[in-house]
């Protein structure tokens, strides 16, 4: 044994070939998967400090134990590492190169065996050794733009000395996981074999490499060099390429451009002053919010996967399911459950409506074979996962049944009373339902404690966020079920407990009651969506209502005023109600705020259409300039402070699950880290004195909880790890 670690160990072994080799595993005690934590850093430094003190060692195989190679850098340090600083940060990276380095510069061959993910900083591990063999089952990529940051361990250096500048931008700027095909294409591996031939395949390599069949040397000097690119070569690839990137990533993410001005300024420097480069680039963008945010999203996401793992562990195996209602929403349902592996019925009363349903699947699955994502015949079988009915024959086998009818309280109280006679006693009902109460649905059934909500939000295929709603009798075992099934369909579920609206619609609806409010004092509209397309969401409030539909709109609108009347309800007439009152009903009939037109792909594209503005005067002062911080500041408040009111009412359980809602459900911008996290990043004081002042002028949609207050005066935050 050369070297026995926490995570890592170090032992001497012979090849076929006759020369003796250091193999470095990788196999973090207690823990399912590798990662580069501080702690598991310092000890690679002390394995490779003991390979250097041996004698006689003609090779070195880095391989990992576990199901992963390592799967990145450990990101719940990140917090606490980025409150350091950026001087503390730049040296840190410095000696993570300098380890990394001493690997690179080992007097012999070395090699790594990628048995599964290698990510992040699991990836720049293998960039460092001279030879790379995969595993068919192995992947390899380099994510960190997508937490804000940027490969800061050799990343931004190595693999556009491996795979060129070109392949390089792509792969970092678009934090994409690489399958073994593509690393291979790329010349990022040398060889993809069979699982169980790996490490064979690698200690091989080695031997090779020691009879001089291959070259190790001449690559090592390329890696450290600089990029063989001349000033007008370099000029196309990056240039061309930040155009590009800078219009994919937009301008609130600041990552991907600045990775590709890092290789930019490394291309002309050897290995320790590109090296230097990267180290205070990483270091740079670390302190920005983004950072701190898209960091704090992917924690949330963790909180979010293992209370639904903890849920998906007591569940009973789903392993037939129904939808009722066919159209284009069961027909989403059907396909994402098919395409998923999960084999479903799907009914509906008429016939025509199953064709629509079976339509809507069709067409997705023809989208997945145009790109390549499934051949024809993986489509045909996927699609023998659906099979339409209109009886419920078959219905005593399904383990669970989604309910996806028009949202009308008395057809679903009818058409789930009826389904409930069809099943077997232990198959769980849900409701997509995006308003209705789950108390009010369950009156009328025999097995209360079988039945929950499962809120689809459309379109289906794309949308991530499933909302499992728990009602006053629904069993944990319903819950369970319902979640390990939204699991298996690739969606995130969050359970959220019974209200008006349940957690995101009831959030979403003072969003738009702020929007009313500025119509009705002489805002612009298409200004309004144009600053809160800035501030950072995917569209306007206006353009949103126009997709989500205006009759959709003033339904949940009437629930949401039932149901809390004190801030909810309005006197008078609002902007939506007379777009809904004009047979305005958005894109479902090409005018709504917008008119719409058909671009050259199909799709719907918007325009501006006066009548609009004609009709709008019924209800809209006197047009006035507002600037937009006052935009920002009366849509974000109503929707930020029905988000506190969701967390105190105990309709979610935490701020990290609150938050991803927000993101998965209503896109809520990313880089902002959700509702909870931007009152933190505001300050719960600052945003409270906000919420006061526009309270006095706009009512109670706008005033603080005394909760918040309460908050605001003991300097408390949502978050502990708020910087």
């Amino acid at each position: 044994m050369i070297y026995q670690g926490n995570a890592i160990t170090v032992e001497r072994r012979d090849t076929q070939g006759g020369n003796s080799i250091a193999t470095l595993t990788f196999d973090l005690k207690d823990e399912s998967i590798n990662k580069l934590s501080s702690a598991v850093v310092q000890e690679l430094g002390e394995a490779v400090g003991a390979i250097e003190g041996e004698r006689d060692l003609k090779g070195l195989l880095i391989k990992s134990a576990k199901d992963v190679f390592i799967v990145g850098a450990d990101i719940t340090e990140f917090h606490s590492l980025f409150d350091k600083g950026e001087a503390y940060l730049e040296e840190m990276n410095l000696k993570v190169h300098d380890i990394f380095n001493a690997i690179e510069d080992l007097p012999f061959p070395t090699v790594a065996a990628v048995n599964g993910l290698a990510l992040g900083g699991g990836c720049e591990v293998l960039l460092t050794c001279d030879f790379r063999v995969m595993s068919e089952k192995g992947k390899m990529g380099l994510p960190e733009t997508k937490l804000g940051i940027l490969p800061g361990w050799g990343g931004c250096v190595r693999l556009p000395r491996i795979i060129g500048a070109d392949n390089a931008i792509e792969w970092i700027a678009g934090g994409s996981e690489n399958r073994p095909a593509e690393a291979l294409k790329m010349g990022a591996v040398d060889a993809v074999v069979a699982h169980d031939q790996l490490e064979a395949a690698a200690l091989d390599m080695l031997d090779r490499a020691n009879a001089g069949e291959l070259d190790y040397q001449s690559r090592r000097a390329e890696k450290k060099a600089p990029l063989k690119l001349n000033a007008i070569e370099q000029m196309m690839a990056f240039e061309t390429a930040k155009g590009y990137v800078a219009g994919k990533a937009g301008p609130h993410y600041p990552a991907p451009i600045e990775a590709i001005k890092v290789i930019q300024k490394g291309a002309g420097e050897e290995r320790a002053r590109a090296q230097a480069i990267e180290a205070k680039a990483f270091a740079k963008l670390a302190m920005t919010s983004v950072a701190f945010n898209l960091v704090g999203l992917f924690l949330n996401d963790q909180v979010v996967k293992k209370k639904a793992g903890k849920y998906e562990k007591q569940a009973r195996p789903v392993k037939q399911t129904a939808v009722l209602g066919a159209g284009i929403m069961g027909g989403g349902i059907a396909y994402q459950s098919a395409s998923k592996g999960t084999p479903i019925l799907m009914k509906d009363i008429k016939g025509e409506a199953i064709e629509l349903g079976l339509k809507e699947a069709r067409k997705l699955f023809g989208k997945q074979v145009e790109r390549k994502k499934l051949t024809p015949e993986e489509m045909a079988e996927k699609l023998t996962n659906i099979r339409p009915t209109l009886s419920y024959g078959d219905f005593e086998n399904v383990d669970l049944v989604v309910e996806a009818v028009v949202e009308n309280p008395k057809v679903k109280e009818g058409v789930l009373a009826e389904v409930e006679k069809n099943v077997g006693e232990n198959t769980i009902l849900t409701s997509n339902t995006s308003t209705i109460s789950i108390n009010r649905l369950a009156k009328n059934l025999a097995r209360p404690h079988n039945f929950c909500g499962m809120h689809f939000f459309n379109p289906v295929h794309r949308m991530p966020l499933v909302e499992v709603i728990r009602g006053e009798k629904t069993s944990d075992e319903a819950v369970a079920a319902t979640v390990a099934y939204a699991r298996a369909m690739g969606k995130t579920p969050i359970v959220v407990n019974d209200c008006p609206g349940f957690l995101v619609n009831r959030v979403l609806f003072p969003y738009f009651g702020g929007f009313s409010f500025l119509v009705e004092q002489g805002a612009d509209f298409q200004h309004v969506d144009k600053v809160m397309e800035k501030f950072g969401w995917p569209m306007g409030p206006a353009y949103l209502l126009d997709v989500v539909g205006m009759d959709t709109a003033v339904h949940a609108n009437e629930v949401m005023a039932e149901g809390f009347p004190d801030r909810m309800a309005r006197e008078g007439k609002t902007a939506i109600q007379v777009m809904f009152e004009n047979d305005r009903l958005g894109q479902k009939n090409d005018k709504g705020f917008y008119a719409y037109e058909e671009d050259k792909k199909g799709k719907p594209k918007k325009v501006t259409d006066e009548k609009a503005y004609e009709l709008i005067k019924e209800v809209a002062g006197e047009q006035k300039e507002f600037s937009d911080e006052d935009i920002i500041a009366r849509m974000m408040t109503p929707l930020c402070l029905e988000t506190v009111r969701c967390l105190e009412d105990g309709i979610v359980d935490t701020p990290a699950e609150a938050d991803m809602a927000l993101i998965y459900g209503i896109g809520f911008p990313p880089f902002r880290g959700g509702a909870l996290r931007y009152i933190d990043a505001m300050g719960v004081d600052t945003f409270v004195a906000q919420a006061e002042k526009l309270s006095e002028e706009l009512g109670p949609l706008y005033a603080p909880t005394e909760k918040l207050k309460q908050m605001a005066q003991n300097g408390e935050r949502f978050y502990k790890d708020q910087a």
